[in-house]
């Protein structure tokens, strides 16, 4: 490989799918209905509830009426940019206490660090807001490994299945595709950026379904750019 760019999903890449789970999913759902109502009438609650209101297709949707839908939304796992952002914040409030640190494989910290130091630029696209992504590597169990990072993306760019969407980030970063590498734990996400003209490599950890079309590795130990 000829690579001078990574781009890394988070969920089953460099973190475990149980820390989101099992941790942040349900810090967030508790939560939510408290924050909102304590910080609806500031600038970026106002935004979110606003955004809420237009993908729902609901105008007039009272801000209990926002709740009840980001909640159900959190249900069914959509990833609805309003409520990533709203996650965000709440996540940014319970790293700030202390209420957990962000999880992240001791061979994904280690080789990072080590891609960073060869000239490697790294950057990360998740369904996760920036402001979520950055939190969780700043406080993640290796400590603050935002300073590796050169970019950061989420679905304001694009949906994570749409081929357009790493096209755009392939603009974004100003390389040739080739010599861009996409990690993930998705066929349909490596899928995607293998149509856009990157290399990709799928992630397995724990009972992750293995590709027959793409490269397999089952650590970032397993990684040679």
């Amino acid at each position: 490989m000829n690579i001078k760019a990574i781009v890394t999903d988070i969920e089953g890449t460099t973190s475990s799918i149980a820390f989101v789970y099992d941790t942040l999913f349900p810090y967030a759902r508790k939560k939510l209905p408290d924050f909102v109502r304590k910080h609806a009438q500031q600038p970026d609650m106002v935004n979110i509830l606003a955004d809420t209101m237009v993908e729902a297709d609901e105008a007039e949707a009272s801000t209990e009426r926002c709740i009840e839908i980001l909640l159900q939304w959190m249900t069914e796992d959509k990833k609805a940019t309003p409520l990533k952002a709203l996650q965000g914040m709440i996540w940014e409030h319970g790293y700030a206490l202390s209420d957990f640190t962000g999880h992240v494989y001791d061979d994904a910290a280690s080789n990072l660090a080590a891609w960073h130091d060869a000239g490697i630029d790294l950057y990360v696209y998740s369904s996760g807001s920036v402001k979520a992504q950055q939190l969780l590597f700043s406080h993640s169990d290796a400590g603050d490994l935002t300073p590796l990072f050169k970019g950061y993306f989420d679905t304001r760019i694009g949906q994570k299945r749409e081929v357009e969407s790493y096209k755009a980030i392939i603009d974004h970063i100003g390389l040739p595709a080739d010599e861009i590498l996409f990690l993930s734990d998705s066929i349909e996400e490596l899928d995607a950026a293998r149509d856009a003209g990157m290399q990709t490599i799928q992630l397995v950890r724990d009972n992750t379904e293995p590709s027959d079309s793409h490269l397999v590795a089952h650590s970032f130990d397993d990684i040679q750019p």
